[in-house]
């Protein structure tokens, strides 16, 4: 298949779909191997970006969108709904890390970090769409483990959870409160530039 056409059909698809496709569902409707795809999609991606467009091609783990840059968000939203934004509360955000930095934990291993029950911040995230079901842990009771969903890495613009900022070390007192622990020590100096004295 001619590569211009291929590149058309790829955005067609990106376009009217207005969700994550994967290189696998490309594949289903182009004679095209998964090289080639990934070639033309970092193509649009490039054009997208140095063509000074209102879009961009985003990568969400295994898939791909297409999307308005953020830069925009604020001349289009009055378009689509004169609503108040949802608000997350501080709980939510407290259990929306604890939940992304541990995937397939549970609502009692969360409210063990927590102090707090969390039954009503879990099922705001989950109408959110911010966190989903992993399926049940394989233990008494099998309770429900949580994870968060390709929506919540759109949203906070990450690819993979692999892109979460590491979390500080941080030790035990002898009162069992948490210590951060100096993180500049382990660090090397920075290199001085070449020509200032």
């Amino acid at each position: 298949m001619d590569i211009e056409r291929a590149e058309a059909i790829i955005e067609a698809m990106l376009f009217s779909t207005g969700s994550i496709i994967t290189i696998k569902d490309i594949m289903n409707v182009i004679e095209l191997g998964s090289e080639d795809i990934e070639r033309i999609i970092q193509k649009m991606k490039t054009k997208y970006n140095e063509n000074n467009s209102g879009i961009e091609l985003i990568k969400i783990e295994d898939g791909y969108q297409l999307c308005t840059k953020k830069e925009y968000y604020e001349y289009i939203y009055p378009l689509f709904d004169n609503r108040s934004k949802p608000s997350i509360s501080n709980a939510a955000l407290e259990t929306l890390s604890i939940i992304a930095y541990n995937p397939k934990i549970t609502r009692s291993e969360i409210e063990a970090i927590r102090g707090v029950g969390s039954d009503g911040t879990i099922y705001k995230l989950i109408e959110y769409d911010l966190i989903e079901e992993a399926g049940k842990m394989d233990a008494p009771g099998r309770p429900t483990m949580y994870k968060v969903t390709k929506n919540f890495m759109k949203m906070f613009g990450i690819t993979s959870l692999d892109d979460l900022p590491e979390l500080p070390r941080y030790k035990l007192d002898e009162n069992e409160q948490i210590v951060i622990d100096e993180i500049i020590d382990n660090e090397a100096p920075l290199p001085q530039e070449e020509g200032i004295n």
